[in-house]
């Protein structure tokens, strides 16, 4: 009695150790991308799996050496098995397609090392009752969930494949045994499946134990347990529930994708007790899974894309940047858009040839010179290898969820706030004394959305057909599911005493639909606001660049995980800064460590970075700064109360809140002096020249660049200047 014990409180042990390893995991990719910006798992996610590996497994190692037990043994090859697959997570996040050939390889080799352990083979009863009760495993997956590319999937199934092979080997003493006995092994297995956060559903494989005590031959034990990895691995994208996206999102989707086969798993496993299916049964299951996602689920493959950048980038150094005033502006822009665009015409002809010749779609991008490429890692060698390339990212792209998701609503107050903020750096006072508020200046916002009923910015929106790109969705109206992009175009240009410049006008685009974006959807806003397009109209073909805004307000940054590097769109700002088009970008909210403003745009010299302050004027220690001078200004960006979708209002935090209010300060400068519009030299100037200074420091680097922006100063100074627009 007393060893049966002992091995109970090995296996709960394990258990519990497992869940606890793979959460803390999950959990540290979340704080790494808060903190740092940086791509989750590599080395952290291995380092967690080791030890949840190694601690599951040490009563258990306890009772195989010292009494011999048998289960306890069992267990110990489920951990080892386990901890072998969890090293394939050093493969980074975004590289989905390598993780599944490398899991695949480990799980093959740890097969083989394991094959001298089977047990009887199983008749066509027992496999066929596996078939059974591995379809249902899935039905949940097939309903939520939604597949990759078509070879991410026939690699998402090899893998599930390889790993039911290593579960039948490892497992196989355990077959005649009870489904606790069975249970604790595939939870120690599948702890090394999947990346973190998608390995939390798979440890629901374990309640199938009771089913494989039932099946029992090694073919079922593998069908089984491959059934049960196959839904993680292959119907949920790793980025996309390893990255905390909010709301009802993936993670929770795949939360109850995970219960609902746990609890098909348990009540598969109490009707075995009355008898195992038959054949006839597997294939009115088949059929039921194939018609479950053919109509409730997400049919169709929905795979990560590669961004591919042309080796050869448009020359705008020639181009006259001293025309100035609303007409030059007008000029320069337009010329940096025909530039940009017989640029992407010539240089890409041979590529897209090819690509056309192969059957692969694109699509083609100008301000960066590059093509997204519908095709997923498999091609990247063949593309990498061409001359005419320079260089080839990731392109994640979301996977359909099963219901929308819902808009979260703002607290419906008639009273938005004191507006602290707006009295912190002065706009109020230009308003009142100066007369300004912003009127005559166009501001574009790339952002989760606006919610253009807002009565705080719907009546200065400027309306047409060319005032709002969601390449997201394709709505036709301005609309916000996350809130970001509502709060954010508040402070720049929202009315009820919330905005810097409230009489200036704005124009929208969606780049990131959910919390999370690739360098495809952040350049398709980017394009928009440098030559923006009718609905349904073609980027290229159909751009205007006279209607571009003059001023962009960019609370985002792109980190790794969604496919960037630091360079992606340095050849974008510069086109901006040539066609006289004001850029205002957000810091990050890594600080208060030394050079973490590292995530474009941020960084980039031609790009005006904004750092974050309190309500008391103090650097928000959440605030990034450096390397070098940046951030150039700050302004509020802790609990700064703005509009949120639904016609209320809500505080948020970061620097995100900071940079519309610098960009509102533009607009306000441009507003009193339009023959500054396109001055971007000057106008940065009067920006760092007449702020007030703010003490803060970490780590040697400056967290406040030339200061707390001062809105009535700037435009006294601009005033004084008494400048006249050179035409174009």
């Amino acid at each position: 009695m007393m060893k049966s014990w002992r091995v109970a409180g090995a296996g709960v042990w394990a258990v519990a150790v497992s869940v606890v390893a793979q959460w803390l995991a999950w959990q540290a990719g979340q704080d790494t991308i808060k903190t740092a910006g940086e791509q989750p798992g590599g080395l952290t996610a291995v380092a967690y799996g080791v030890l949840g590996a190694v601690l599951a497994a040490m009563p258990s190692v306890l009772l195989a050496v010292w009494a011999r037990d048998p289960v306890a043994r069992v267990w110990v090859w489920a951990a080892a098995g386990g901890l072998v697959l969890g090293t394939a997570r050093f493969v980074p996040v975004a590289e989905h397609e390598l993780y599944l050939s490398v899991l695949a390889g480990l799980a093959v080799l740890g097969a083989l090392v394991a094959r001298t352990r089977r047990p009887a083979r199983a008749g066509n009863r027992t496999v066929a009752a596996a078939i059974v009760a591995g379809t249902g495993l899935l039905l949940p997956w097939l309903w939520v969930g939604a597949l990759g590319g078509p070879v991410e999937t026939v690699l998402a199934v090899g893998a599930a494949g390889a790993v039911g092979w290593l579960a039948a080997a490892v497992l196989a003493p355990a077959y005649p045994s009870n489904g606790l006995v069975l249970g604790v092994g595939l939870i120690l297995i599948a702890a090394g499946v999947g990346q973190p956060g998608a390995g939390l559903a798979v440890l629901a494989l374990g309640p199938a134990g009771f089913v494989a005590a039932r099946t029992r031959g090694r073919v079922a034990v593998g069908v089984l347990a491959g059934a049960g990895v196959l839904g993680p691995l292959a119907f949920v994208g790793p980025e996309e529930v390893t990255v905390m996206l909010t709301g009802r999102d993936v993670p929770i989707w795949t939360t109850i994708a995970g219960v609902g086969a746990a609890a098909i798993a348990v009540l598969a496993g109490v009707v075995f007790r009355f008898g195992l299916p038959g054949p006839r049964y597997a294939a009115v299951l088949l059929l039921l899974g194939t018609v479950v996602h053919a109509g409730a689920g997400q049919p169709g493959f929905h795979g990560d894309r590669l961004f591919v950048i042309l080796a050869d980038q448009a020359d705008l150094s020639d181009i006259d940047t001293s025309r100035i005033g609303p007409s030059g502006r007008a000029a320069r822009t337009g010329e940096v858009h025909d530039r940009l665009v017989a640029q992407a015409e010539r240089t890409q002809a041979g590529l897209r040839r090819d690509l056309d010749r192969l059957g692969i779609g694109y699509s083609r991008y100008y301000l960066v010179n590059a093509l997204e490429v519908d095709a997923g890692p498999w091609l990247r060698p063949w593309l990498e290898r061409r001359a005419d390339v320079g260089r080839v990212l990731l392109s994640p792209h979301l996977r359909p969820l099963p219901l929308p998701r819902e808009t979260g609503d703002g607290l419906v107050d008639p009273a938005p706030g004191d507006g602290w903020n707006i009295t912190a750096i002065g706009a109020d006072r230009v308003w009142s004394g100066l007369g300004v508020r912003g009127a005559g200046v166009v501001v574009g916002a790339s952002d989760s959305g606006v919610d253009g009923t807002h009565p705080a910015l719907s009546a200065n929106f400027r309306g047409g057909d060319d005032s709002w790109l969601d390449p997201w969705n394709g709505t036709r109206a301005p609309v916000d599911h996350g809130g970001h992009g509502t709060h954010t175009l508040g402070s720049a240009v929202g009315g009820e005493g919330i905005g810097v410049a409230p009489d200036a006008r704005w124009v929208g685009c969606v780049n990131m639909d959910r919390n999370l974006s690739s360098p495809a959807r952040y350049l398709d806003c980017l394009q928009f606001m440098m030559a923006p397009f009718p609905a349904g109209g073609d980027p290229i073909a159909d751009g205007r660049p006279g209607r571009g805004p003059q001023v962009l307000t960019n609370s985002w940054n792109c980190p790794v995980v969604e496919g960037c590097d630091l360079a992606t769109f340095a050849p974008a700002t510069a086109a901006f800064a040539v066609a006289g088009t004001f850029v205002v970008a957000s810091a990050g909210n890594s600080g208060p460590g030394c050079a973490t403003v590292d995530l474009p745009p941020g960084p980039y010299p031609d790009v005006v970075t904004v750092g974050a302050t309190d309500r008391a004027g103090a650097v928000a220690a959440f605030s990034s700064r450096g390397p070098g001078t940046k951030p150039d200004l700050v302004a509020p960006g802790a609990r700064v109360r703005s509009a949120l979708p639904g016609g209320g209002y809500g505080e948020m935090s970061g620097t995100s809140m900071a940079t519309p209010h610098v960009a509102g300060v533009v607009a306000l400068i441009w507003s009193a002096v339009p023959a500054l519009i396109g001055d971007l030299p000057r106008t940065r100037a009067l920006l760092t020249s007449t702020a007030t200074p703010v003490t803060g420091s970490a780590a040697g680097c400056d967290a406040a660049g030339a200061g707390l922006v001062n809105a009535p100063a700037a435009v006294h100074a601009a005033r004084k200047l008494g400048l006249e627009a050179k035409p174009g």
